[in-house]
Formats: structure tokens, C-alpha cells, sequence
């Protein structure tokens, strides 16, 4: 098996091992930023495709970014809409993130479209995914036993049903989106508000049941904030993002302007 496929198959494993991982998160279109990220050794690489303006040929380019450095990339699409899955997975990315799952029959649907037959029923096509045809046979029949699959929990519904969207096998984790289940709860943007706390706790546990890794995203990532989320019963953390950081960091250099001025 060639190293991309093996650093597949080991990013896989090691999510169903509910190992300890860090990721860093993309929503700026430029690889150069996801080259410098992917420099700092992180596991697996987010794209977000939803909240951005990132298209799906800038996406091409921050996977292969990410691929270049060793570091596996999931892209999050805007949409569940094949229009969207197909052409990121052509691009050669490694699984997908899928946002907002709450039912069965979603889940479903998504497996028909990610993995091919007889699992599901992804198309058979050539382009970087396989190499422009170098690799097609090796990735054909690698691709469903080795590619990440997960489901961003961000409702009520997704955790009501938590269970049920977990017990199919081809889930390999979850994303929890605490900003989303604040304002499906009635309290948004309180995201350390003891029901989103509560909500959250939910599907850590049945992650835990289910032999499926669950993370999330910190906003301001530091020792403290890492380990408190880790301490919660989370095994994978998203150290923050490209975003985060350059804002973070204009607001420092706005409050030293004030001060200076």
C-alpha cells in the first residue's frame, strides 16, 4: 500500500482506537496558510467549505497542500448533495465531515454517495483522487475500508438520535458544533451553558459506547482550554483556526492602538 493510502488507513484506525488526535481547521482559500499549518504536525487537517467562501477547486488545492506535508485532509462540504461530496472526494481527499446529520435516513444517504459498491453507490471516475489513473485499481479497493467518515452533531434532533446515527459502521466519529446546539437548545451563543454542556456529554458517552472518536473545536487554544475539553471525555481537539488566529490577533493590535494612540 503507498503512503497515502497508509497514512489513510492509520487516520482511520487511529479514530476508531479513540486516540488522542489534534487537528487544525482551514477557512482561508490559500494553500500557503494549510502548508504552514500542516508544517506544525498536526493529525488531520479541516477544510471548511460551509461557513467560507472556499470553492470546491480552492479545496483541491488545500488538499493537496495538506497531502504534501503527510497530513490527511477532511474537507466539511456546505451541503449533503452529491454535487458537493462527489467532486471533493474526486479531489482526493481523504473522508468527509458532513454538518448538521439528525436522522438515520441521512446517514444513509450520505454512505450511498461516499463509499462505493457494494457498500454504497459512488460512481467509478478518474481524476486526483486516483492518481489521473495511476493509482485506480489500489484506490477502488482500498477506499471504503480505509476513508473517515464523520457527523457533525449540531441540534437537538442529531442528539436525540445519537444512538442511532452512531451504530452504523461506516461512522468513524463526531464532530460536536457547540454554537449550533446553543441556539437549538434556546440559548445561542451560550456555549458553556449547563444544557449544552448536558447535550454534549450525551454523545461523548455514546461515542464511548460505540467505539467512535468525538472532538471539537477551540476557540482560543491553550493548555487550560485543551485539557478541560479532553478532561469532558473528548479524544480528538481542533486547535482553534486560521480564522481564529488572525483575529485574535487584530484584536490585540487593536486594544495596543487604543492604548498607544
Amino acid at each position: 500500500m503507498s503512503a497515502i493510502f497508509e497514512k489513510r488507513a492509520a487516520l482511520k484506525q487511529k479514530l476508531r482506537n479513540r486516540e488522542r488526535l489534534f487537528a487544525g481547521w482551514v477557512s482561508y482559500a490559500h494553500p500557503s496558510v494549510t502548508e504552514t499549518f500542516a508544517r506544525a504536525g498536526f493529525d488531520l487537517m479541516f477544510i471548511d467549505m460551509e461557513h467560507s467562501t472556499i470553492s470546491i477547486e480552492q479545496g483541491q488545492r488545500i488538499i493537496a497542500a495538506s497531502q504534501a506535508e503527510g497530513v490527511p485532509c477532511i474537507p466539511r462540504p456546505v451541503s449533503h448533495s452529491n454535487d458537493y461530496l462527489k467532486p471533493l472526494l474526486e479531489s482526493g481527499a481523504d473522508g468527509l465531515l458532513i454538518q448538521m446529520v439528525e436522522t438515520p435516513e441521512q446517514v444513509q444517504a450520505l454512505i450511498r454517495d461516499v463509499k462505493y459498491p457494494p457498500v454504497g453507490q459512488r460512481t467509478y471516475g478518474v481524476n486526483r483522487a486516483q492518481a489521473y489513473g495511476f493509482d485506480f485499481d489500489e484506490y477502488i479497493q482500498n477506499w471504503n475500508a480505509t476513508s473517515t467518515f464523520m457527523l457533525q452533531i449540531e441540534s437537538v434532533k442529531g442528539v436525540e438520535n445519537i444512538d442511532q446515527l452512531l451504530a452504523f459502521d461506516e461512522v468513524d466519529g463526531v464532530m460536536i458544533g457547540p454554537l449550533d446546539i446553543s441556539g437549538s437548545l434556546g440559548v445561542p451563543g451560550q456555549t458553556t451553558h449547563p444544557l449544552v454542556i448536558e447535550a454534549s456529554r450525551k454523545v461523548i458517552k455514546a461515542c464511548e459506547r460505540h467505539g467512535k472518536s468525538c472532538g471539537t473545536q477551540v476557540a482560543d487554544a491553550n493548555p487550560a482550554s485543551v485539557n478541560a475539553l479532553f478532561d469532558l471525555g473528548y479524544n480528538y481537539a481542533i486547535l482553534g483556526s486560521d480564522l481564529f488566529v488572525l483575529w485574535k490577533w487584530a484584536v490585540q493590535m487593536q486594544d495596543m492602538m487604543k492604548m498607544m494612540r
